[in-house]
């Protein structure tokens, strides 16, 4: 009978251990397997784990107990808790951006089991053996309670492997730009801008020169290093680099790697302030690009319009600002802006002036646009060769991309924009059109001490614009909701959803006799 009970639990207790274990993984992995942002999530999310550090206490009670009975209870609690973890972690569940088995959560793994069995192994030697002794039960249900320890803890033992595979891969890198002499790398960094940018610049550049660039989000060291060892080719001519920072000297490490020759500085502002601690800290990160440049003898491209950037560039001898204020090398003058797209006369620093049109919504895609043309025309195309690219130029995939699918309603896709600027941006962008306004949003997030003022103030502007608001997260959204309240808007056309389902499913149900305009303003991942 003791063994029967001892393996049914086992069974069941693995079975919660595997399942809780993917779930740790999952969102170490989307915390970019760094351990002080995964343990800074897992203090804000302490609440999920209260329920098995009470267990794990409570289940010391199987050593005084020693009724059978009494003890049969005990395991059973356990038993029943163990399955409402398998039932809460079960697999199928659809995450917006499921788990990467890579190899490094595979030699992660490897480490969790190793770490539950030498916990197992204790268990056993303690118990010698004996199937009816508790601490069979509790060292096996100790694997389970410490879970969410063991995984970010095997993170850490794995770190000097990590580091060596990480470290061939990157000279790897290295060694393959060293054999293209004749490439040239043009870094991009900012806090916000920096995709836009490069795919505004790859259109550019691919009209005359063979052109690579880092895609999607790949801007990490191992991103940029992936993107040179599978696809840099031997005849390309420019390869753009994506840099991205959530630390101090983050950028500095990529430059370490891609060594670029010229480089764009787009935007720097309260982003990732959690983890840079400031935003001097950031203009200084974003900066160590133009560092490396000039180190370099190159070309350092910066937005002018940017109050942060433009008090830092006389620090760069012969930077080139790029915008729409006054003093700018490259400037946009006579912008006009309507729900079609987007036109402004451009001037070049030699006083050269051309019209460009593009389908891009609001004004503040010129400062990108004209920052593409101003880098494009350094490389020696003359302006009149960049109309036609320019017009070209489509909306970033999730960065106020425009979804008409008919019917009535039509989406403006922010879903990857979490910052002030950009945010107030899709706003203006949202007031063009003539049509009922309607925001969806989880507000923004990593904004540090700045987070619920700023979210606040996100929801003073928004009630200036839109005819119907729906916040995606109770908790998350108070800032916003406080803020649109205090606007004096009409709280009954608010709508607070636990899940952007339910948030579309309402927005559906307004009934208006103008057509729909929804904007997806960010859209925050599964670790939120």
């Amino acid at each position: 009978m003791n063994t029967a009970i001892f393996c049914i639990y086992a069974a069941i207790a693995f079975a919660a251990i595997l399942f809780s274990s993917l779930r740790e993984f999952h969102m170490l992995q989307l915390n970019g397997y760094k351990t002080p942002e995964h343990s800074w999530w897992m203090k804000k999310n302490f609440k999920r784990y209260i329920l098995p550090a009470v267990l794990f206490a409570v289940q010391f009670i199987l050593l005084v107990l020693s009724a059978k009975t009494a003890m049969r209870i005990m395991i059973i609690v356990l038993a029943v808790f163990n399955i409402f973890i398998i039932i809460k972690n079960k697999p199928g569940k659809k995450f917006k951006k499921p788990l990467v088995y890579t190899a490094r959560v595979k030699r992660m793994m490897t480490t969790f089991w190793i770490l539950a069995a030498l916990i197992t192994g204790a268990g056993i030697l303690i118990s010698g053996g004996k199937l009816d002794s508790p601490w069979m039960y509790i060292y096996i249900g100790s694997v389970l309670y410490l879970t969410p320890i063991l995984v970010p803890l095997s993170n850490i033992c794995n770190k000097p492997i990590e580091k060596a595979v990480q470290n061939w891969y990157i000279n790897d890198a290295k060694r393959i730009l060293s054999e293209m002499p004749s490439l040239h790398k043009v870094g991009i960094t900012g806090s916000y801008g920096k995709t836009s940018m490069k795919f505004y610049l790859s259109e550019l550049l691919g009209s005359q020169y063979d052109t690579l660039k880092t895609p999607e989000s790949f801007n990490t060291p191992m991103g940029v290093t992936i993107t040179i060892r599978r696809d840099l080719r031997p005849t390309n001519e420019y390869f753009i680099c994506e840099m991205g920072a959530r630390r101090v000297r983050e950028i500095n490490e990529l430059c370490e790697i891609a060594h670029p020759h010229d480089g764009i500085i787009t935007s720097v502002g309260p982003q990732h302030l959690e983890t840079f601690g400031s935003v001097e800290n950031v203009l200084n990160t974003k900066f160590e690009l133009a560092d490396s440049v000039q180190a370099a003898g190159g070309k350092i491209y910066l937005n002018g319009d940017n109050e942060l950037i433009r008090s830092r560039a006389p620090k760069y001898k012969g930077a080139i600002l790029y915008g729409t204020t006054e003093g700018c090398d490259y400037r946009a003058a006579d912008v006009s802006v309507s729900d079609k797209g987007t036109e402004f006369t451009l001037t070049a620093p030699d006083g050269e002036s051309c019209r460009f049109t593009m389908k891009l919504l609001g004004e503040h895609s010129v400062q990108n646009v004209v920052g593409a043309i101003a880098y494009a025309h350094g490389t020696g195309i003359p302006l009149e060769k960049l109309v036609l690219p320019v017009k070209r130029i489509a909306a970033v995939p999730h960065r106020l991309q425009l979804l008409d699918k008919g019917g009535d309603m039509t989406f403006i896709d922010d879903a990857y924009n979490s910052n002030p600027s950009g945010c107030r941006a899709a706003l203006n962008v949202l007031g063009l059109f003539d049509a009922c306004k309607i925001l969806v949003t989880p507000g923004m997030v990593e904004l540090g001490a700045k987070q619920e003022e700023l979210n606040f103030e996100f929801g003073q502007e928004a009630a200036a614009v839109c005819d119907y608001i729906a916040l995606v997260g109770k908790n998350q959204t108070v800032p916003i909701y406080n803020g649109i309240k205090s606007a004096g808007y009409d709280m009954n056309k608010v709508f607070v959803a636990d899940s952007l389902g339910e948030a579309l499913d309402n927005v559906r149900r307004y009934q208006t006799d103008k057509k729909k305009i929804v904007l997806l303003e960010n859209d925050l991942p599964d670790n939120y």
